[in-house]
């Protein structure tokens, strides 16, 4: 059974970068599709981005457009999120998910299943 574990989240400057990783165990990455989403005090959880199974094809919230870039390496069973240009708004408890099958990017966060335990970005000067 799929389990995922983020790591990489930390205290950082404004204008500054962190890299997120996603790592899967208990089943091999490629059958995915990997969502990253983050939620902030007080706020309900978004979507930030998403990497296809397939053809990786990315999505991204408008609001990290040019900012952050999702990737992933199949053969070491692990997602990443790169974020430069960090702001103080983008400080929240990020998270990456699963899509199984063949279904795309698009759907609801309802629909990814499992998620991992998240990891906490703090963009603070």
């Amino acid at each position: 059974q799929l389990q995922l574990v983020e790591s990489g989240g930390g205290l950082v400057q404004p204008g500054g970068s962190l890299r997120l990783s996603c790592v899967a165990s208990g089943d091999t990455l490629d059958n995915y599709a990997i969502g990253w989403f983050r939620q902030a005090p007080g706020k309900e959880r978004e979507k930030v981005s998403c990497i296809g199974r397939i053809t990786a094809g990315t999505n991204y919230l408008d609001s990290v457009k040019g900012r952050f870039t999702v990737s992933r390496d199949n053969a070491k069973n692990t997602a990443y999120l790169q974020m430069n240009s960090l702001k103080p708004e983008d400080t929240a408890t990020y998270y990456c998910a699963a899509l199984s099958g063949f279904r795309r990017c698009g759907l609801p966060m309802t629909d990814f299943a499992p998620w991992g335990q998240g990891t906490q970005v703090t963009v603070s000067s």
